[in-house]
Protein backbone atom coordinates (compact mmCIF):
# COMPACT_ATOMS: atom_id res chain seq x y z
CA UNK A 1 0.00 0.00 0.00
CA UNK A 2 2.93 2.28 0.97
CA UNK A 3 4.52 1.97 -2.35
CA UNK A 4 1.08 2.10 -4.23
CA UNK A 5 0.51 5.63 -2.53
CA UNK A 6 3.96 7.52 -2.54
CA UNK A 7 4.12 5.97 -7.11
CA UNK A 8 0.35 7.66 -7.28
CA UNK A 9 1.99 10.90 -5.40
CA UNK A 10 4.62 10.64 -8.05
CA UNK A 11 2.28 10.48 -10.76
CA UNK A 12 0.28 13.22 -9.71
CA UNK A 13 3.19 15.40 -9.27
CA UNK A 14 4.74 14.84 -12.68
CA UNK A 15 1.01 15.81 -13.93
CA UNK A 16 1.24 12.30 -16.10
CA UNK A 17 -2.61 11.78 -15.43
CA UNK A 18 -3.84 9.66 -17.94
CA UNK A 19 -5.44 6.56 -16.78
CA UNK A 20 -8.21 4.52 -18.05
CA UNK A 21 -9.65 1.58 -16.56
CA UNK A 22 -9.71 -1.85 -17.99
CA UNK A 23 -11.98 -3.29 -20.15
CA UNK A 24 -12.34 -6.82 -18.16
CA UNK A 25 -13.17 -4.53 -15.30
CA UNK A 26 -16.00 -2.98 -17.01
CA UNK A 27 -16.95 -6.09 -18.40
CA UNK A 28 -17.18 -8.01 -14.98
CA UNK A 29 -18.92 -5.16 -12.96
CA UNK A 30 -21.33 -4.14 -15.61
CA UNK A 31 -22.39 -8.35 -16.55
CA UNK A 32 -24.86 -7.34 -13.33
CA UNK A 33 -26.63 -4.67 -14.52
CA UNK A 34 -27.49 -6.09 -17.86
CA UNK A 35 -31.33 -6.00 -17.75
CA UNK A 36 -30.98 -2.22 -16.66
CA UNK A 37 -29.85 -0.96 -20.03
CA UNK A 38 -32.79 -2.36 -22.62
CA UNK A 39 -33.83 0.75 -24.41
CA UNK A 40 -32.34 2.88 -22.24
CA UNK A 41 -30.07 6.02 -22.91
CA UNK A 42 -26.39 5.36 -21.37
CA UNK A 43 -24.36 8.64 -20.89
CA UNK A 44 -20.80 8.54 -20.75
CA UNK A 45 -19.66 11.92 -19.42
CA UNK A 46 -15.84 11.72 -18.37
CA UNK A 47 -14.57 9.54 -21.17
CA UNK A 48 -13.04 10.14 -24.22
CA UNK A 49 -14.40 7.61 -26.94
CA UNK A 50 -11.20 8.02 -28.64
CA UNK A 51 -9.54 5.82 -25.63
CA UNK A 52 -12.46 4.89 -23.58
CA UNK A 53 -13.25 1.40 -22.36
CA UNK A 54 -16.37 2.51 -21.41
CA UNK A 55 -17.49 3.53 -24.60
CA UNK A 56 -15.99 0.48 -26.18
CA UNK A 57 -17.90 -1.62 -23.54
CA UNK A 58 -20.91 -0.14 -24.84
CA UNK A 59 -20.63 0.14 -28.45
CA UNK A 60 -19.56 -3.33 -28.75
CA UNK A 61 -22.55 -4.70 -26.94
CA UNK A 62 -24.66 -2.00 -28.25
CA UNK A 63 -27.07 -4.29 -30.15
CA UNK A 64 -26.69 -7.00 -27.23
CA UNK A 65 -27.72 -4.47 -24.11
CA UNK A 66 -30.65 -3.27 -26.60
CA UNK A 67 -29.64 0.32 -26.39
CA UNK A 68 -31.20 3.05 -27.21
CA UNK A 69 -28.47 5.30 -27.66
CA UNK A 70 -25.02 5.98 -26.27
CA UNK A 71 -23.32 9.22 -26.00
CA UNK A 72 -19.65 9.63 -25.09
CA UNK A 73 -18.18 13.29 -24.28
CA UNK A 74 -14.67 14.60 -23.76
CA UNK A 75 -13.77 18.29 -22.26
CA UNK A 76 -17.47 19.03 -21.61
CA UNK A 77 -20.60 19.03 -19.39
CA UNK A 78 -20.39 19.76 -15.74
CA UNK A 79 -19.14 19.53 -12.95
CA UNK A 80 -16.11 21.72 -14.89
CA UNK A 81 -15.59 22.32 -18.35
CA UNK A 82 -12.44 22.98 -20.22
CA UNK A 83 -10.64 21.30 -17.12
CA UNK A 84 -8.42 17.94 -18.01
CA UNK A 85 -9.78 15.42 -15.11
CA UNK A 86 -6.90 13.04 -13.77
CA UNK A 87 -7.29 10.48 -11.62
CA UNK A 88 -6.07 12.13 -8.88
CA UNK A 89 -8.90 14.47 -9.02
CA UNK A 90 -6.48 17.31 -9.96
CA UNK A 91 -7.36 20.13 -11.92
CA UNK A 92 -5.35 21.25 -14.66
CA UNK A 93 -5.75 23.95 -17.47
CA UNK A 94 -5.51 22.42 -20.78
CA UNK A 95 -3.13 23.90 -23.51
CA UNK A 96 -4.19 26.75 -25.50
CA UNK A 97 -5.17 24.29 -28.25
CA UNK A 98 -7.11 22.29 -26.52
CA UNK A 99 -9.21 25.14 -25.12
CA UNK A 100 -9.90 27.31 -28.02
CA UNK A 101 -11.64 24.06 -29.62
CA UNK A 102 -14.83 23.42 -28.50
CA UNK A 103 -15.84 20.38 -26.57
CA UNK A 104 -16.99 17.45 -28.72
CA UNK A 105 -19.33 14.68 -28.34
CA UNK A 106 -20.56 11.18 -30.05
CA UNK A 107 -23.73 9.73 -30.27
CA UNK A 108 -24.46 6.36 -31.84
CA UNK A 109 -28.44 5.14 -31.92
CA UNK A 110 -27.42 1.93 -34.19
CA UNK A 111 -24.00 -0.31 -34.70
CA UNK A 112 -23.76 -1.98 -37.71
CA UNK A 113 -21.20 -4.44 -39.06
CA UNK A 114 -19.31 -1.95 -41.14
CA UNK A 115 -16.44 -3.81 -42.65
CA UNK A 116 -18.54 -6.59 -44.03
CA UNK A 117 -16.63 -9.12 -41.71
CA UNK A 118 -20.03 -11.19 -40.13
CA UNK A 119 -19.47 -9.60 -36.65
CA UNK A 120 -19.32 -6.30 -34.92
CA UNK A 121 -15.92 -5.68 -33.11
CA UNK A 122 -13.54 -2.78 -32.15
CA UNK A 123 -12.63 -2.24 -35.88
CA UNK A 124 -16.45 -1.47 -36.67
CA UNK A 125 -16.46 0.81 -33.46
CA UNK A 126 -13.30 2.46 -35.36
CA UNK A 127 -14.55 3.03 -38.54
CA UNK A 128 -17.95 4.30 -36.93
CA UNK A 129 -15.86 7.47 -35.03
CA UNK A 130 -14.52 8.67 -37.81
CA UNK A 131 -18.71 9.55 -38.90
CA UNK A 132 -19.82 11.08 -35.77
CA UNK A 133 -17.29 13.46 -34.36
CA UNK A 134 -19.25 16.65 -33.01
CA UNK A 135 -18.14 19.75 -31.90
CA UNK A 136 -21.16 21.16 -30.08
CA UNK A 137 -21.41 20.40 -26.97
CA UNK A 138 -25.34 20.46 -25.16
CA UNK A 139 -26.77 19.41 -21.91
CA UNK A 140 -26.79 15.66 -22.44
CA UNK A 141 -27.17 14.49 -19.17
CA UNK A 142 -30.91 15.59 -19.11
CA UNK A 143 -31.93 13.28 -21.97
CA UNK A 144 -29.45 10.66 -20.13
CA UNK A 145 -31.35 7.45 -18.36
CA UNK A 146 -28.20 5.79 -17.38
CA UNK A 147 -24.72 7.29 -16.37
CA UNK A 148 -21.61 4.87 -16.60
CA UNK A 149 -18.24 6.18 -15.85
CA UNK A 150 -15.24 6.72 -13.68
CA UNK A 151 -15.22 10.40 -12.63
CA UNK A 152 -12.38 12.37 -11.00
CA UNK A 153 -11.53 11.39 -7.35
CA UNK A 154 -11.41 14.35 -5.92
CA UNK A 155 -14.63 15.47 -7.80
CA UNK A 156 -16.70 12.99 -6.46
CA UNK A 157 -19.05 14.71 -4.12
CA UNK A 158 -19.90 17.12 -6.77
CA UNK A 159 -20.23 14.62 -9.22
CA UNK A 160 -22.66 12.51 -7.48
CA UNK A 161 -24.12 15.39 -6.06
CA UNK A 162 -25.14 16.39 -9.94
CA UNK A 163 -26.63 12.51 -10.75
CA UNK A 164 -29.07 13.07 -7.36
CA UNK A 165 -29.86 16.57 -8.28
CA UNK A 166 -31.15 15.39 -11.79
CA UNK A 167 -32.40 11.97 -10.71
CA UNK A 168 -30.42 9.99 -12.58
CA UNK A 169 -29.64 6.20 -12.70
CA UNK A 170 -25.59 5.25 -12.72
CA UNK A 171 -22.93 3.32 -11.89
CA UNK A 172 -19.41 4.55 -11.42
CA UNK A 173 -15.89 4.06 -10.35
CA UNK A 174 -14.75 5.91 -6.89
CA UNK A 175 -12.51 5.20 -3.70
CA UNK A 176 -13.63 3.48 -0.76
CA UNK A 177 -12.93 6.41 1.34
CA UNK A 178 -15.79 8.36 -0.43
CA UNK A 179 -17.91 6.24 1.73
CA UNK A 180 -16.91 8.51 4.90
CA UNK A 181 -17.57 11.85 2.82
CA UNK A 182 -20.06 13.71 4.46
CA UNK A 183 -22.10 14.69 1.54
CA UNK A 184 -21.98 10.35 0.66
CA UNK A 185 -22.64 8.76 3.74
CA UNK A 186 -26.11 10.16 3.94
CA UNK A 187 -27.08 9.38 0.31
CA UNK A 188 -25.38 5.35 1.44
CA UNK A 189 -28.21 5.67 4.90
CA UNK A 190 -31.23 6.72 3.14
CA UNK A 191 -30.81 4.19 -0.18
CA UNK A 192 -30.08 6.75 -2.58
CA UNK A 193 -26.67 5.32 -3.15
CA UNK A 194 -25.05 1.84 -2.80
CA UNK A 195 -22.00 -0.52 -3.29
CA UNK A 196 -22.07 -2.36 -6.63
CA UNK A 197 -20.68 -5.74 -7.47
CA UNK A 198 -16.99 -4.72 -7.09
CA UNK A 199 -16.02 -3.31 -3.33
CA UNK A 200 -12.63 -2.91 -1.91
CA UNK A 201 -10.57 -3.87 -5.31
CA UNK A 202 -7.19 -3.19 -6.37
CA UNK A 203 -7.46 -2.18 -10.43
CA UNK A 204 -4.70 -1.85 -12.97
CA UNK A 205 -5.09 0.99 -14.56
CA UNK A 206 -3.41 1.60 -18.29
CA UNK A 207 -1.01 5.07 -18.24
CA UNK A 208 2.10 6.94 -19.72
CA UNK A 209 3.24 6.32 -16.32
CA UNK A 210 5.38 3.64 -15.03
CA UNK A 211 5.56 2.50 -11.73
CA UNK A 212 8.55 0.70 -11.26
CA UNK A 213 8.56 -0.35 -7.95
CA UNK A 214 8.48 -4.48 -7.28
CA UNK A 215 5.10 -4.32 -6.00
CA UNK A 216 3.84 -2.76 -8.51
CA UNK A 217 5.52 -4.99 -10.87
CA UNK A 218 4.72 -8.40 -9.15
CA UNK A 219 0.66 -7.53 -9.38
CA UNK A 220 0.58 -5.88 -12.95
CA UNK A 221 2.34 -8.73 -14.30
CA UNK A 222 0.08 -11.65 -12.30
CA UNK A 223 -3.00 -10.13 -14.21
CA UNK A 224 -1.44 -10.49 -17.34
CA UNK A 225 -0.52 -6.78 -17.80
CA UNK A 226 3.13 -5.62 -18.92
CA UNK A 227 3.99 -2.85 -16.57
CA UNK A 228 6.42 -1.38 -19.10
CA UNK A 229 3.37 -0.32 -20.89
CA UNK A 230 2.58 1.67 -18.17
CA UNK A 231 -0.08 -0.48 -15.93
CA UNK A 232 -0.20 0.12 -12.40
CA UNK A 233 -2.28 -1.06 -9.46
CA UNK A 234 -4.25 1.66 -7.81
CA UNK A 235 -6.30 -0.07 -4.45
CA UNK A 236 -9.00 0.35 -2.45
CA UNK A 237 -11.42 0.67 -5.15
CA UNK A 238 -15.16 -0.20 -5.36
CA UNK A 239 -18.07 0.92 -7.57
CA UNK A 240 -21.42 2.85 -6.58
CA UNK A 241 -24.81 2.20 -7.77
CA UNK A 242 -28.24 3.63 -7.21
CA UNK A 243 -29.46 0.59 -9.84
CA UNK A 244 -30.93 -2.12 -8.08
CA UNK A 245 -28.49 -6.07 -8.34
CA UNK A 246 -29.49 -8.71 -6.44
CA UNK A 247 -26.91 -8.58 -4.57
CA UNK A 248 -28.79 -6.25 -2.47
CA UNK A 249 -31.16 -8.40 -1.52
CA UNK A 250 -28.86 -11.40 -0.40
CA UNK A 251 -29.51 -12.37 3.50
CA UNK A 252 -26.46 -11.99 5.42
CA UNK A 253 -26.29 -15.62 7.60
CA UNK A 254 -26.01 -14.90 11.11
CA UNK A 255 -24.97 -17.67 12.94
CA UNK A 256 -22.94 -16.16 16.44
CA UNK A 257 -25.41 -15.75 19.70
CA UNK A 258 -24.45 -12.14 21.66
CA UNK A 259 -22.50 -12.44 24.78
CA UNK A 260 -21.94 -9.45 26.53
CA UNK A 261 -18.20 -10.73 27.38
CA UNK A 262 -17.37 -10.64 23.46
CA UNK A 263 -19.39 -7.80 22.71
CA UNK A 264 -18.28 -4.75 24.95
CA UNK A 265 -20.46 -1.62 24.42
CA UNK A 266 -19.07 1.77 23.88
CA UNK A 267 -18.50 4.21 26.62
CA UNK A 268 -19.72 7.14 24.83
CA UNK A 269 -22.94 5.73 22.60
CA UNK A 270 -25.36 3.10 23.06
CA UNK A 271 -24.30 0.48 20.69
CA UNK A 272 -21.66 -2.69 21.05
CA UNK A 273 -18.47 -3.55 19.18
CA UNK A 274 -18.61 -5.86 16.68
CA UNK A 275 -14.81 -6.45 15.11
CA UNK A 276 -16.10 -8.25 11.92
CA UNK A 277 -19.61 -8.58 9.97
CA UNK A 278 -19.08 -12.47 10.28
CA UNK A 279 -19.21 -11.90 14.24
CA UNK A 280 -22.60 -9.74 13.69
CA UNK A 281 -24.95 -11.82 16.41
CA UNK A 282 -27.99 -13.16 15.65
CA UNK A 283 -29.81 -12.44 18.40
CA UNK A 284 -29.16 -8.94 19.15
CA UNK A 285 -31.23 -5.79 17.75
CA UNK A 286 -29.86 -2.99 19.44
CA UNK A 287 -27.19 -0.59 17.84
CA UNK A 288 -24.27 -2.53 16.60
CA UNK A 289 -20.71 -0.74 15.28
CA UNK A 290 -19.47 -2.48 12.62
CA UNK A 291 -16.32 -2.39 10.13
CA UNK A 292 -16.98 -0.48 6.86
CA UNK A 293 -16.93 -4.11 4.74
CA UNK A 294 -20.60 -4.24 6.18
CA UNK A 295 -21.31 -2.69 3.17
CA UNK A 296 -20.40 -4.86 0.67
CA UNK A 297 -23.34 -7.20 2.53
CA UNK A 298 -25.59 -4.67 3.00
CA UNK A 299 -29.08 -5.52 2.73
CA UNK A 300 -31.77 -2.86 3.60
CA UNK A 301 -34.10 -5.42 4.13
CA UNK A 302 -32.38 -7.27 6.80
CA UNK A 303 -30.78 -3.81 8.67
CA UNK A 304 -30.83 -0.16 9.19
CA UNK A 305 -27.99 1.97 9.02
CA UNK A 306 -27.83 4.43 12.01
CA UNK A 307 -24.88 6.43 10.88
CA UNK A 308 -21.11 6.89 10.86
CA UNK A 309 -19.25 6.96 13.97
CA UNK A 310 -17.23 9.39 12.44
CA UNK A 311 -16.28 13.42 12.96
CA UNK A 312 -19.21 15.49 12.65
CA UNK A 313 -21.31 12.63 11.58
CA UNK A 314 -20.63 10.86 14.78
CA UNK A 315 -21.45 13.91 16.59
CA UNK A 316 -25.06 14.64 14.57
CA UNK A 317 -25.96 11.01 15.96
CA UNK A 318 -24.91 11.32 19.10
CA UNK A 319 -21.86 9.82 19.77
CA UNK A 320 -19.58 11.66 22.17
CA UNK A 321 -22.36 14.36 22.72
CA UNK A 322 -21.98 13.56 26.43
CA UNK A 323 -18.17 13.63 27.03
CA UNK A 324 -16.75 16.47 29.12
CA UNK A 325 -13.75 18.22 27.85
CA UNK A 326 -12.34 16.66 30.87
CA UNK A 327 -13.22 13.53 29.63
CA UNK A 328 -12.15 13.68 26.13
CA UNK A 329 -8.94 14.67 27.27
CA UNK A 330 -8.40 11.55 29.64
CA UNK A 331 -9.62 9.95 26.48
CA UNK A 332 -7.23 11.02 24.19
CA UNK A 333 -4.36 10.77 27.06
CA UNK A 334 -4.62 6.97 26.90
CA UNK A 335 -5.51 6.67 23.39
CA UNK A 336 -4.07 9.47 21.05
CA UNK A 337 -6.15 8.73 18.03
CA UNK A 338 -9.73 9.23 19.92
CA UNK A 339 -11.52 12.13 18.62
CA UNK A 340 -15.16 13.55 19.04
CA UNK A 341 -17.22 11.52 17.22
CA UNK A 342 -15.35 8.45 17.33
CA UNK A 343 -16.43 5.16 19.31
CA UNK A 344 -14.59 4.20 22.57
CA UNK A 345 -14.29 0.85 24.59
CA UNK A 346 -13.00 -1.16 27.16
CA UNK A 347 -11.44 -4.27 25.61
CA UNK A 348 -10.99 -7.46 28.77
CA UNK A 349 -7.95 -6.39 29.84
CA UNK A 350 -9.39 -3.02 30.40
CA UNK A 351 -7.35 -1.07 28.31
CA UNK A 352 -9.05 1.83 26.07
CA UNK A 353 -9.83 0.85 21.91
CA UNK A 354 -10.98 2.76 19.54
CA UNK A 355 -11.96 1.02 15.99
CA UNK A 356 -10.95 1.86 13.11
CA UNK A 357 -14.05 2.89 11.98
CA UNK A 358 -17.05 1.42 12.58
CA UNK A 359 -20.87 2.08 10.99
CA UNK A 360 -23.28 2.05 13.45
CA UNK A 361 -26.30 -0.68 11.96
CA UNK A 362 -29.15 -2.06 13.17
CA UNK A 363 -31.20 -5.02 12.96
CA UNK A 364 -34.59 -5.19 11.56
CA UNK A 365 -37.43 -7.04 13.46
Amino acid sequence: MGNSNKTLSAANKAKQDEFYTQLSDIENELKHYKEHFKGKVVFCNCDDPYESNFFKYFAMNFNHLGLKKLICTCYATSPIMYKQLTLFGEEEELCEEITNKKPYKIEITEVKDMNGDGAVDLQDIELLLKSFRSDECVELLKQADIVVTNPPFSLFREYVAQLIEYNKKFVIIGRMSAVHYKEIFPLIQNNKIWIGSGFNLTMVYKTPYQNTTEQNWRYVKSKGYNPEDGYIKVPAICWFTNLDIPKRHETMILYKDYNPEEYPKYLNFNAIEVGSIGEIPCDYFGNMGVPDTFLDKYNPEQFEVVGLAESSLGISIGMSANLTEEQLQSFKAENPSFRRGNPIYRDKNGKLRKPFSRIIIKRRK
